[in-house]
């Protein structure tokens, strides 16, 4: 795979760009300078080259919370593993003092430059197409993000001109890596935890709550297993979302729960499970998700038992009763790799497939204990068969599907849990009713 680096300064619609190539929303999109702070990547395919496309925070970003070295620092590490790097700037806007710094920058940094104009909604004849010459970069390519006007052409150009892959490694399939969103409430250590794994400072991390604001992808290895790491913007209740930025900030982290395979849902061992970590497990229990508790910063944590732990973790997160938990320090990445041996464990059951004469055998077990709410309401189980994996998903013919919502569940649940060995990944089950067949006379 190989690496295009979108860079300039802010508001020039670099992440416009990045989601016009990608084909979808990927960055947030919004008219207020600074919005992008992390790197966010998306993968494509182009001419049978496979690009890593990487949207970065603005070069020459200042704001209040005194990030702008953070963000440079990122895109100083984005472009120095690139093999192309699209810097844009805006036609509307011409060429500007910031344009001419930014540009300055790049030259030192890398030789790799493709000089791209965007907002170019009218002729290209009628900029002034001169001046951006001045910046050293040859040809101009323009675009146009927000109409898709060019956006073949620069592609092309991209790939035209990038280095041969004479070392190229082979491509994993999407399958073959594990995708893991990580989740949580503001200032988890979500960040800390992902640049730990990662080797890098990959992910900015500040004691400002609310630095990550995009769901950001990062692949990493686990001795000789794949994970693809989606850190998520810390999540707040709804009465303290402040901005539109925000809003979306935090419905691509929900998103992001649904692209994985499996959620580290991480909390603050310092603090107590809020309503936020409720909200987060309800959305994985409606959704199906797998998913692994982690405490953080454990080197802060009190005394407690595991059990102690357990009893209170299951109170607060009642619908993740029967999730994993485990305790780490992203800080000094003490029990990180134990941890990370739980996900791929989470996985493999969530992708368990039931014979159907074994499954049937457990249903019918089941079936004999159930106890029939009165004398008109009795639960009668036919037969089931196994529709799906990650979540197991398996449909039950009943005779009657609303008798078997809520304590029935439950129970059949369980039984099939403890019976196949999958005990800590849900079970969705589908409760349909049994058809009488009619014999013709």
């Amino acid at each position: 795979m190989q690496r295009v680096t979108i860079v300039g300064r802010p508001n020039v619609g670099k992440s416009s760009l990045l989601n016009r190539i990608a084909g979808r929303r990927i960055s947030i999109v919004e008219p207020t300078a600074g919005v992008t702070r992390d790197r966010v990547a998306v993968t494509v395919e182009w001419q049978g080259r496979t690009l890593e496309v990487i949207d970065t925070g603005g070069l020459g970003l200042v704001d209040d919370h005194l990030l702008k070295e953070h963000v440079e620092a990122q895109i100083r590490v984005a472009l120095a593993g690139s093999d192309a790097v699209l810097f844009v700037v805006d036609a509307k806007e011409g060429l500007v003092p910031m344009d001419e710094t930014v540009a300055q920058e790049l030259r030192r940094l890398s030789d790799r430059v493709h000089l791209v104009v965007n907002k170019v909604e009218s002729r290209w004849e009628e900029y002034s197409v001169s001046d951006w010459f001045k910046l050293g970069f040859g040809e101009p390519i323009p675009v146009s993000a927000n109409e898709g006007f060019g956006i073949s052409d620069l592609l092309d150009h991209v790939v035209a001109h990038l280095p041969a892959l004479a070392d190229a490694e082979p491509e994993l399939e999407s399958d073959d890596v594990l995708r893991v969103a990580i989740v949580g409430k503001r200032n988890s250590g979500k960040s800390t935890l992902v640049n730990l794994l990662a080797g890098s400072q990959r992910v900015i991390v500040s004691d400002v709550p609310g630095t990550t604001r995009d769901a950001v992808d990062v692949e990493v290895a686990h001795g000789d297993q794949r994970l693809l790491l989606i850190d998520t913007a810390g999540m707040r209740k709804n009465s303290s979302i402040a901005d539109a930025i925000e809003f979306y900030s935090q419905a691509r982290a929900f998103e992001a729960i649904r692209r994985a395979h499996t959620v580290l849902h991480l909390f603050d061992v310092t603090e107590p499970i809020s309503q936020v970590d409720k909200k987060i497990a309800d959305f994985c229990v409606k959704h199906g998700k797998s998913v692994l508790i982690v405490g953080n910063k454990l080197d802060l944590a009190e005394e407690l038992t595991a059990d102690q732990w357990d009893d209170y973790i299951k109170q607060q997160l009642s619908g993740l009763w029967y999730c994993p938990v485990s305790f780490i320090s992203a800080l000094d990445g003490e029990n990180v790799a134990p941890t990370l041996d739980v996900l791929f464990e989470l996985r493999q059951q969530a992708r368990t497939q039931i014979p159907t004469s074994r499954l049937n055998e457990v249903l019918q077990e089941a079936r004999d204990q159930l106890r029939p709410k009165s004398r008109s309401l009795v639960p009668k189980l036919f037969y089931g068969t196994q529709i799906g994996t990650e979540p197991v998903s398996i449909v039950v013919f009943v005779n009657e599907p609303k008798l078997f919502r809520g304590v029935y569940e439950r129970f059949l649940q369980r039984a099939l849990q403890e019976a196949f060995g999958i005990g800590e990944v849900p079970i969705r089950l589908v409760f349909r009713r049994r058809d009488k067949v009619k014999l013709d006379p």
